[in-house]
C-alpha cells in the first residue's frame, strides 16, 4: 500500500519549531537557530539586521530561516518567540480572593508590556512619528475595545495642535477616510489584524495613495497587507489573564511611545500643550 506524503506538522512555539527541524537545516540556517536556542531573550530585542549581525550570517538567511520554520516573516517570528519567553519565566501566583486575582493580572500585563516593546521596531516608530509630524490630517479607525484607544490617542494627538479625526461608526469612517488631504495618515488599530472593518478602512485609504499604519499582534493578518508600516503588539490569548486588558495595554503602550517620538518633531507641541490645558481651567474645581 502506498503512503501518500503528508504536509509537516509545526509546532506552535518558534523554539519548538527549531529542535523539530534542526537536524535538516543548512549550515546557515544551522548558526541562526543555535544562535536564537542559546540567546533567545536576547533575540527579543534585536533588529532582523543585528540579529544577522550576531549570528554571522545575512538578513536573508534569517528570512530563510523565518520561511523554513513556516513564519511568515521575522515580526511572525518573534512573536512566537515572545510566547515561548513569556512561558519559561516563573509561573504565575495562584490562589483565590482579590489579592490573589490582583497578582495574576500584574504578572500578565507586565509580561505584555515587556514583549510589546521587545517587538517594537524603533525605526518603524520612529518613522510613523515623522509621517504623523508632518500630515495635514491624521484619521484612525477601529473597532470595539480598539476603538476607544483610537479615541484615546485622538485626543492625544489634538492636544499638540494636529487635526485627528476618529469615528467608531464603520460608514462615518469610510466617508473620513475618502476625504483626507494629500499627505493624510490613516491609522488602523486591530488586535486580531482581522477585524473587517478597519481592513477596509486601510484598503480604502491605501487606495487614496495615504500613508498607512496597522497595530496589531498578528503578523500574518490581512490588515498588514494594507499598512505601509506596522507597529506589533504582543497581546496573550493566556486563559489565566484578561485577555482585553492585555489588548488594551499593549496597544495603550505603543501609541505612548509612538506620541513620545512624535513629541520631538513638533517644535510648536510644548506651546500647544500649555494653551490645551488652560483651555479647559475653567472646567475644574
Amino acid at each position: 500500500m502506498t503512503q501518500t506524503a503528508s504536509q509537516p506538522s509545526f509546532p506552535n512555539g518558534a523554539l519548538s519549531r527549531i529542535r523539530a527541524q534542526g537536524a535538516q537545516l543548512s549550515p546557515g540556517l544551522r548558526r541562526v537557530a543555535d544562535h536564537v536556542l542559546t540567546s533567545a531573550d536576547t533575540v527579543l530585542h534585536q533588529t532582523i539586521t543585528e540579529l544577522a549581525s550576531s549570528a554571522g550570517v545575512s538578513e536573508a538567511t534569517i528570512t530563510r530561516l523565518c520561511r523554513r520554520l513556516n513564519f511568515a516573516g521575522f515580526h511572525a517570528f518573534k512573536l512566537a518567540l515572545a510566547a515561548d519567553v513569556m512561558t519559561r519565566d516563573p509561573a504565575p501566583p495562584t490562589g483565590e480572593g482579590f489579592q490573589a486575582q490582583a497578582a495574576r493580572l500584574i504578572h500578565f500585563t507586565s509580561q505584555t508590556l515587556e514583549n510589546t516593546v521587545q517587538l517594537l521596531d524603533p525605526e518603524v516608530v520612529n518613522r510613523v512619528a515623522t509621517q504623523m509630524a508632518r500630515a495635514p490630517r491624521v484619521d484612525l479607525t477601529g473597532q470595539g475595545n480598539s476603538g476607544l484607544l483610537a479615541q484615546y490617542f485622538a485626543n492625544r494627538l489634538m492636544r499638540l495642535g494636529i487635526t485627528a479625526i476618529v469615528s467608531t461608526d464603520p460608514h462615518v469612517a469610510s466617508v473620513s477616510i475618502s476625504t483626507v488631504p494629500r499627505g493624510g495618515v490613516v491609522i488602523g488599530l486591530s488586535s486580531s489584524g482581522s477585524t473587517i472593518d478597519t481592513v477596509q478602512h486601510l484598503q480604502l485609504a491605501q487606495k487614496h495613495g495615504h500613508y498607512t499604519v496597522a497595530i496589531t499582534h498578528q503578523a500574518r493578518s490581512p490588515i498588514t497587507r494594507h499598512a505601509s508600516d506596522v507597529l506589533f503588539t504582543a497581546a496573550q490569548e493566556n486563559p489565566l489573564s484578561d485577555s482585553v486588558l492585555d489588548t488594551l495595554i499593549s496597544q495603550a503602550l505603543a501609541l505612548e511611545l509612538l506620541y513620545a517620538a512624535l513629541l520631538p518633531k513638533r517644535p510648536e507641541a510644548h506651546a500647544m500643550l500649555r494653551v490645551t490645558a488652560e483651555s479647559v481651567v475653567e472646567k475644574k474645581y
